[in-house]
């Protein structure tokens, strides 16, 4: 995990949190997640259980590079930036997550749990819903549930994306 994860950061311009011992909590939270799950959902987060849910806090999280950029940490600190490894003190880092995809998340699960709904079901109900979204400051596309909260390519916040449709 710990090598999944340095690679990661190599290849993104991001590094791992230089402290041993807080790095080694995230990585045992990871590996506890990908035994738990099947997928290394962010420690840091509380995981549905159900992958396509989850999708969007599986290591490293969709909110990882915003984070990063704006704040110099993701949220859980498992990737910082160059000045907090060189020695930038971390500020608390918000949740950019939607509360609704929580929400369902965790609905999801507990109809699961309690035998109300199966897994293929919860997968299909996961995927049902989703939309193409459009930046409208710089064109970005995605296809997802919920719009992201900030846009990855120019940084424009969640209001300004708007539902896409060819017609």
């Amino acid at each position: 995990m710990l090598a999944r994860m340095q690679r990661d950061a190599e290849e993104t311009s991001c590094f791992l949190n230089p402290d041993k011992g807080f790095l080694d909590d995230l990585m045992s939270g990871l590996v506890t997640n990908e035994e738990r799950f099947g997928y290394g959902s962010c420690p840091c987060r509380v995981a549905s259980g159900i992958e396509s849910y989850d999708a969007d806090i599986i290591c490293p999280c969709e909110y990882r590079d915003a984070d990063v950029a704006e704040f110099g940490a993701c949220f859980c600190a498992l990737f910082v930036s160059k000045e907090v490894l060189e020695g930038k003190e971390i500020d608390p880092v918000p949740e950019r997550r939607p509360i609704e995809a929580t929400e369902e998340a965790e609905k999801a699960a507990d109809l699961l749990e309690k035998g109300e709904m199966s897994m293929a079901e919860s997968e299909t109900a996961s995927a049902g819903d989703v939309q193409v979204w459009r930046c409208s400051v710089c064109g970005y596309l995605c296809a997802r549930k919920y719009p992201p909260n900030v846009c990855p390519i120019c940084k424009a916040p969640r209001e300004r994306f708007e539902r896409f449709s060819l017609g």
